[in-house]
């Protein structure tokens, strides 16, 4: 596994903002025999509050064990789904309690207002991107939702498009090893936007069977 190495300054977490603490836990579980279930726990959680995207995790993970790297993949995969349909029944049944006080907090309400829109003029690319825009995964889930779309529709593309992030950084770590690391980190959104194009395309393909 890797070693998490922190410098002097991130050794006292009195200098360190609450989101920089929050991510050096996350990226400690690389190292603890229960990496795996903090992996599925985590990107759970992601999909509807969780601040910390999964792949913190999933890189080195997949880096310590590239032979398992697809089976890390798919656990990140699942629990995001499951994440996701959580999000989806808050946006649905408890949007005033949970769900509007979420996206205050991660400053979503103006993205929310223009998904509304979106997922009416074209559903499949609304949430074929959800995987991979900057725009946080849990505010498509809570407004998915809250603005009733197709409950089967949300779990299918959510499904492709999440399985499609995650199985992109294990396939690359399976294949390169341990030196691809630093060029995932640096070109990620290039390489999410990429393929975030060839899933919508492929959506836009098979949509006319999906009636």
């Amino acid at each position: 596994m890797m070693n998490v190495k922190k410098t002097d300054g991130e050794r006292q977490d009195g200098k360190q903002g609450p989101l920089r603490r929050l991510y050096h836990w996350v990226l400690g579980w690389a190292d603890r025999p229960g990496g795996p279930w903090a992996l599925g726990a985590i990107a759970t959680a992601e999909s509807f509050v969780f601040p910390i995207p999964p792949d913190v995790l999933l890189i080195p993970l997949c880096i310590g064990n590239p032979k398992r790297a697809f089976h890390f993949a798919a656990i990140c995969t699942v629990g995001s789904v499951l994440g996701g349909i959580l999000g989806y029944a808050i946006g649905a049944a408890l949007f005033e309690t949970i769900g509007g006080p979420i996206l205050d907090f991660y400053n979503g309400r103006e993205a929310f207002d223009s998904l509304g829109r979106s997922f009416e003029d074209n559903l499949v690319v609304a949430l074929g991107s959800a995987g991979f825009t900057p725009i946080p995964y849990k505010v498509f889930t809570i407004a998915a939702g809250s603005f009733s779309v197709s409950f089967g529709a949300f779990v299918a593309i959510s499904a492709v498009s999440r399985a499609g992030r995650f199985f992109l950084v294990a396939g690359l770590i399976r294949v390169f090893g341990e030196q691809i690391e630093g060029f995932i980190e640096k070109y990620f959104n290039i390489l999410t936007i990429v393929f975030a194009l060839a899933v919508i395309a492929g959506f836009l393909v098979i949509r006319p069977l999906m009636h």
